[in-house]
């Protein structure tokens, strides 16, 4: 698989002279100018090629293709698009082993993870292609006087800024939507991970998306970012990512009124009361943390446990995560792979000295693991308080933090202060306090009695620092597309004469 990978992005960088990761502009490839970056190979620390960070006159260009493809795309019947979307669907599938390849290169992602991942982008794309007839659509609502109709139409060209973590999964799931909606996209994957997104584009033209409708620019946040947040024929922003980014590119954004949809950071808790399934709480929460390296906006980071089961359940984590394979993410066996970058193994191992030297216990893991790339192992703080940092902020790394609670009062209360609300999960087998507690939560998700499970025509998205907006069904549409209401009157309401 990793030879795979290897050829893969060979071949993209070899579409021009210089080697370099092109940009996808106007319907083909296009040689940067830009400075260029390195991007790593997680397993091994070595670099797998480069690419460029975009200029202002390949933003420009980028935009502009998105511009002038707007009317004629926006405009396209929509059982039109739904089959240009089928047909990229039908092409992610056929490449879904090199799609997993590439996304465990880059990324650094475990192949029994990554391998159902493309899969998961074709299911995006098959969802919201086959909801492409019926986006326009709105509601009858009427009145004594009148018939108010609405109805809906594509807001214009979108820049869509995604993450590093499960780059082409996540690309899909803000992607899809825009063009079934009729939007135009210029995308801009995160440069730590750019391969497996560049695949989407050139899969997308390849299934028959005309020249303009997706094009894609390398670069970096503060500079390619900035250019695309503060262009002003853009006219919506979707953005995964950190919650300080998303406070930016809200200002960057201001000056333009750009509508903005934001997936942000997560300081989830699980919450587990002593009437759970504890084995199956067990699972759900080593699995919410360790799995996808613990870089997922939606981990359960936060383990607050009952007092009167504390002890017992967190020796059964922290055994668990002794016993986690963590290696080469091309071993089918591998449960943990390395984190994405030396920069963001810096942040993680950092915390080891925090979360002691504000007394938390290291239960478990607590160093990188020696060798080459970018190994951390699976981490468990017991002993942790509230106040604690390990408690507060977002670490996005293999480390759990457990935290004991009292009574119900005493779990919602440690539930909700943290500034995140993306989601949170819950283990009871008492139905009343599961509807309680899950109403109290200051979240935007609510798992009970399970792991995330996604469900397609569901929102998804969180409260606070967590983001702004829903994604998921008919939410998505609401983002992508401007609505318009219509007042038709029956001709019998008195108007008010005024001069006569």
């Amino acid at each position: 698989m990793r030879e795979t990978a290897l050829k893969s992005v060979q071949a993209m960088a070899a579409q021009y002279g210089d080697g370099m990761l092109s940009h996808f502009i106007d319907g083909k490839p296009r040689d940067g100018a830009g400075t260029a970056f390195d991007v790593y190979d997680p397993s091994t620390g070595n670099v797998i090629s480069q690419a460029r960070d975009a200029t202002a006159d390949e933003v420009d260009d980028a935009v502009a293709a998105a511009h002038r493809a707007f009317p004629e795309w926006s405009a396209t019947p929509p059982e039109t698009r739904r089959k240009i979307l089928n047909k990229v669907a039908d092409l992610i599938v056929a490449r879904a082993d090199e799609i997993a390849a590439v996304e465990c290169l880059d990324s650094g992602q475990a192949w029994r993870f990554m391998s159902k991942a493309a899969l998961r982008g074709a299911e995006n794309f098959r969802f919201f292609a086959d909801r492409a007839p019926s986006a326009a659509d709105g509601l009858a609502l009427p009145s004594a006087e009148h018939l108010n109709y609405t109805s809906r139409k594509a807001i214009g060209p979108v820049a869509v800024i995604t993450p590093w973590n499960t780059p082409f999964m996540l690309s899909t799931w803000k992607i899809a939507p825009a063009l079934a909606a009729g939007c135009t996209v210029v995308h801009k994957p995160a440069e730590w991970s750019p391969y497996s997104a560049r695949l989407l584009v050139e899969i997308a033209h390849e299934a028959g998306l005309p020249d303009g409708v997706f094009n894609a620019v390398n670069g970096l946040g503060e500079t390619t970012g900035k250019r695309l947040t503060e262009h002003p024929d853009i006219k919506a922003i979707a953005f995964v990512g950190e919650s300080s980014t998303g406070s930016a590119i809200m200002r960057q954004g201001a000056t333009t009124l750009k509508r903005v949809h934001f997936e942000l950071g997560g300081k989830n808790p699980v919450v587990v009361f002593d009437d759970a399934d504890i084995e199956r709480a067990v699972d759900a929460a080593v699995f919410m943390i360790y799995s996808l390296n613990g870089q997922r906006c939606t981990s359960s980071s936060r383990l607050l446990v009952q007092r009167s089961i504390y002890d017992s359940f967190t020796a059964k984590v922290a055994e668990r995560a002794k016993n986690l394979k963590v290696g080469d993410p091309f071993d089918k066996a591998t449960e943990v792979g390395p984190l994405i970058h030396p920069r963001h193994l810096a942040k993680v191992s950092s915390y080891m000295e925090i979360a002691t030297s504000q007394g938390a216990t290291i239960a478990a893991g607590g160093a990188p693991v020696e060798g080459d790339g970018f190994y951390f192992q699976p981490t468990l703080f017991t002993g942790a308080e509230q106040t604690m940092r390990v408690a507060q902020e977002e670490i996005f790394g293999p480390v759990l933090t457990a935290i004991p609670f009292d009574d119900e009062a005493d779990a919602i209360a440690k539930a909700n202060d943290v500034e995140y609300g993306l989601a949170g999960y819950l283990w009871t087998s008492d139905v009343g306090r599961a509807l309680r507690v899950s109403e109290a939560m200051d979240v935007g998700m609510v798992w009970v009695n399970s792991e995330n499970v996604r469900h397609l025509p569901t929102p998804f998205g969180g409260t606070k620092s967590s983001g702004i907006g829903r994604d998921g069904g008919d939410w998505s549409f609401d983002f992508y597309m401007e609505t318009k209401n219509v007042a038709l009157a029956k001709g019998t309401h008195k108007i008010q004469r005024l001069g006569a």
